[in-house]
């Protein structure tokens, strides 16, 4: 089992910025995804973005530019740097982990843990 803790987040006005972070404990490993899923009303989970056990990252096009994924050496420790927020943004995000590290990261489905998740409202 994987544990991952959230904080961060809030009410934000548009253009302000945020940092998410998630903290793993349990049975974590060096080789899994870790990534960044968010859901906003009436809509399904959206990927937002991904560190895989490579290092590489992906972002999804519409946070390119604006939100940064980034992890610790340790590979704990996972954050959101969120830029030049938009109302579009508002939604609750998840961190989320992925043992297996399988392909299809950019499936919300693919990932087997996940934070309790925390709101992230923009305001206009």
């Amino acid at each position: 089992q994987v544990q991952l803790v959230q904080s961060g987040g809030g009410l934000v006005q548009a253009g302000g910025f945020l940092r998410l972070s998630c903290a793993a404990s349990g049975r974590t490993s060096s080789s899994s995804t870790m990534g960044w899923v968010r859901q906003a009303p009436g809509k399904e989970r959206e990927f937002v973005a991904v560190i895989r056990w490579t290092g590489n990252r992906y972002h999804t096009d519409s946070v390119k530019g604006r939100f940064t994924i980034s992890r610790d050496n340790a590979k704990t420790t996972l954050w959101l740097q969120i830029n030049s927020l938009q109302p579009e943004d508002t939604a609750v995000y998840y961190c989320a982990t992925d043992p297996r590290s399988r392909t299809e990261y950019f499936l919300p489905r693919t990932y087997d843990y996940w934070g309790q998740g925390t709101q992230v409202t923009v305001s206009s």
